[in-house]
């Protein structure tokens, strides 16, 4: 069984320039992050950093291998499902996980639960990370997941997960049969809020450059 990670890099990002190389208060770059939890994982057996610029291996750690994805994939309208075709094409494996830059705090044992749903022979075909939400939600001036007339308490919502981008780990039949990185019974991973943030705008950017600059300043 071969279990190998994948982490898509664009350098040309657009809502925040090169973030991906952006460094934190004491200079590591963003990048590094998510290679460290992959490098630290025990169900890990291969790592790739898939970018069409090979600038990118000037940011690379021991362990992680380099690979150059056809340029076409950093266009707007390519999205990962794309991106994941194109690399099972060139990287042979029985399990993916595909794991996002942007999710600096991901860490080397919530990738683990991951490949561990997936490969332990149970009923999960897949697995992602997710944050789990109960609150009021609405949407298009409508309430999704409550009844008005019938105001509930938070605790008793029915609960709503959100993905994340840290992890999604799926065998390769799965992706060949429904060309998406989620098949039909996925196993949904909770994690703890901060390590779902996701850096999509400055503000995100901000935000874990801060919790990083505490969490590194009180380390017991």
């Amino acid at each position: 069984m071969k279990v190998v990670g994948m982490i898509p890099v664009k350098l040309n990002s657009e809502r925040v320039k090169e973030k991906n190389l952006r460094t934190f208060f004491d200079g590591t770059p963003l990048v590094h992050f998510i290679q460290k939890a992959l490098i630290g994982s025990r169900k890990i057996d291969e790592i790739y950093v898939y970018c069409s610029n090979e600038r990118i291996q000037d940011y690379l750690l021991d362990g992680v291998k380099f690979l150059k994805r056809p340029e076409f994939l950093d266009a707007n309208t390519a999205n990962c499902n794309d991106i994941i075709r194109e690399f099972i094409k060139v990287v042979d494996a029985d399990y993916y996980c595909v794991s996002h830059a942007t999710a600096p705090f991901t860490t080397p044992e919530s990738l683990d639960r991951c490949v561990e749903c997936v490969t332990n022979e149970n009923e999960y075909d897949s697995a992602f990370l997710a944050v789990r939400h109960q609150a009021m939600f609405w949407q298009d001036g409508k309430p999704l997941n409550f009844d008005p007339n019938r105001f509930p308490r938070t605790q008793d919502l029915k609960p709503v997960y959100t993905e994340t981008s840290g992890a999604y780990v799926f065998p390769r039949w799965v992706f060949e049969k429904y060309g998406r990185r989620v098949g039909i019974n996925p196993a949904i991973i909770e994690t703890d809020p901060m390590e779902t943030l996701d850096i999509d705008t400055e503000y995100d950017m901000t935000l874990a450059q801060a919790l990083y600059k505490y969490m590194e300043e009180h380390k017991s």
